[in-house]
This record gives structure tokens, sequence and C-alpha cells, in this order.
């Protein structure tokens, strides 16, 4: 097996003895045993559990990015595509805390590290963020003055989300709230007809 296979073993094995045990009763050598790797092997890999817990994270949120890729690529109206980002994210972000059971706690008891991990994550969706923006400019439907403003309020208001939506705090089905979050974008982006309105009450008058 080769160094990279080795190491994904490793961090495959951590996150389930994480998530049925907690980042607290699972130690190193529980993870050596359960590989079938040796805390020999394991440390040359790992110096310590929070490295181990680190990269688990880490492989998480990289496997979060790629699925935002991929909506990013789809053929999609740029609207359409910025919704379906916002909904894709709390979706997978759902999906990994409540995966992996008792580690759960530990991406909000934890938040530093966390936050440490996420920050190529959230890069990465930045970068996806402009880029739809920056589409949807080009296309003639978005009419945005400031790029990296509107980017990171989209971000931050994702984020925001990720909490409640979790825990079901939204207290509304996605079938209800996606509508009002494209309404929302729509009319934070799109072009509206509000010059033209002007002029025409300026010729009226």
């Amino acid at each position: 097996m080769g160094l990279v296979k080795t190491r994904e073993k490793l961090i495959d094995v951590a996150r389930q003895l994480f998530a049925k045990k907690g980042l607290d009763d699972t130690t190193m050598n529980d993870i050596a045993i359960a590989s079938g790797k040796g805390r020999r092997t394991l440390y040359t890999y790992f110096k310590s559990k929070d490295d181990v817990f680190y990269a688990v994270v880490e492989e998480e949120m990289r496997r979060m990015g790629e699925r935002l890729k991929l909506v990013a690529s789809k053929d999609l109206e740029p609207e359409d595509k910025l919704v379906q980002l916002v909904y894709t994210h709390l979706s997978l972000i759902k999906e990994v805390v409540m995966r992996n059971g008792n580690l759960r706690a530990e991406f909000f008891r934890n938040i530093w590290l966390v936050e440490k991990v996420r920050k190529k994550f959230d890069q990465t969706e930045v970068d996806l963020i402009t880029q739809i923006i920056m589409q949807g400019i080009r296309q003639g439907k978005f009419d945005v003055t400031n790029i990296r403003l509107s980017v990171d309020i989209i971000h931050y208001c994702i984020r925001g989300l990720e909490v409640p939506y979790i825990y079901g705090r939204l207290g509304m089905s996605i079938s209800v709230s996606r509508p009002m979050v494209k309404q929302v974008i729509h009319r934070a982006m799109a072009k509206t007809d509000r010059p033209d309105e002007q002029e025409q009450t300026m010729q009226t008058n």
C-alpha cells in the first residue's frame, strides 16, 4: 500500500473511531490497532491525536469543496447555480456533522481548530461564488457594482445558516425556503428596470 493510501486509511479509521467513541475517548493506540498499521506507522504520519483530528476535518472539508465545484460546473443559470450552491453547502455540512456521531460536538466545541482547517474550504467557496457572479455579469443577468463585497456577504450568510440548518431551527422545509432564498438572490443581484422607470417618470413630468 502506497504512502497516500496508508494515510487515507489511517484518517478513515480515525474518523470512524471518533464518530463512535468521541475524540476524548479515542487514543492513538486505538487508531493504530483498528487500522492494523501499528503505532510506529501511525506516528510516522501524525504527531498527535489533534494532528489526526485536523486531518479528519480537513479531508471532510476537501470532499465538500469537490462537491461544490461540481455544482459550479453545471450548465445552469447563474441565479439557479447560486441557490444550488447554498443548499449543497448546507446539506453537506449537515451530512458531515450528523454522519460523524460523537465527533459532531467537536465541530463546534473545538471551533478554533475547525476554523483553522476550513480556511482552504472557505477560499474554495469564495472563489466559486466569485466565478458564478462573474458569469452572471458577463451574461447580463447580474448587476453587481462591488463583487468582493457581494461575495463576502453571500459567503457569510451561508455560514451563518449552518448551525440553524443542522439542528432544524430554520422552521421551514427546503421546498418552502428555497424559493425565498432564490428571491433574495434575485433582488440583490439581478438587473432591474429601475433606471428606465425613473426616466419614464421624468419624461411624464
